[in-house]
């Protein structure tokens, strides 16, 4: 997770991902900042749940409709299908079961967006390397002691992940410190080094359209 308020440049790209008027449920949803771009940008019938008592209080003092619940516990409750869209946002890492998380946003929504810091980025290498010390970065911004993420993986990790669970990338957006896109044919390798954080668009195999549903 990333503290609150730092920038969420991955934001723009996941409301660029969901088509209008979609179902979308936003698990881990902090504030509801990214509901409430949806709902203004894309008209979704947005739903969320979250974890802290806070985030839920300032959801809905902003109108959201939002309810508290853990994603490692609660995605088990709702139905196949429930969403055109489920979305993790800078809260993969932080779930203790993040292969069973994914199973399930990908069973309850036609689609699944996930974004995430990547370990694999080269500023994070060179501090393990060369300071010998846990990173802390902009996407990574809590000392060892006191971070909630318990489970940080590279890009090449979570495309491994996906092809695991029978699942497919429809588009896949890695962002370098600047926020600046990396371009969309360079290899794996390239996206695992230099991309600071990453934005991945995922259908089940066979999973039809949110707009033929």
């Amino acid at each position: 997770m990333t503290k609150s308020g730092t920038n969420r440049l991955d934001h723009l790209l996941i409301a660029d991902m969901v088509e209008t008027g979609a179902r979308v449920l936003d698990v881990g949803c902090g504030d509801g900042a990214l509901l409430q771009l949806l709902a203004e940008a894309k008209s979704v019938d947005g739903r969320g749940v979250e974890l802290s008592q806070r985030g839920v209080n300032e959801c809905v003092a902003k109108g959201l409709s939002v309810i508290q619940g853990d994603a490692d516990t609660d995605l088990s409750d709702y139905p196949d299908d429930g969403f055109d869209y489920v979305i993790l946002s800078q809260t993969l890492q932080a779930t203790r079961q993040p292969r069973e998380a994914l199973q399930n946003m990908l069973r309850i929504g036609r689609r699944a967006i996930v974004s995430f810091p990547n370990f694999g980025y080269w500023r994070v290498r060179a501090q393990l390397a060369f300071r010998g010390r846990m990173p802390v970065t902009g996407n990574l911004a809590y000392s060892w002691h006191d971070t909630p993420n318990i489970h940080l993986c590279t890009i090449r990790d979570f495309v491994e992940l996906v092809d695991a669970l029978d699942a497919h990338i429809e588009r896949g957006v890695a962002l370098d410190h600047a926020g600046a896109p990396i371009r969309v044919n360079a290899p794996w390798w390239v996206w695992n080094l230099l991309g600071e954080q990453a934005v991945f668009l995922l259908a089940r195999d066979g999973a039809a359209s949110p707009r033929s549903s």
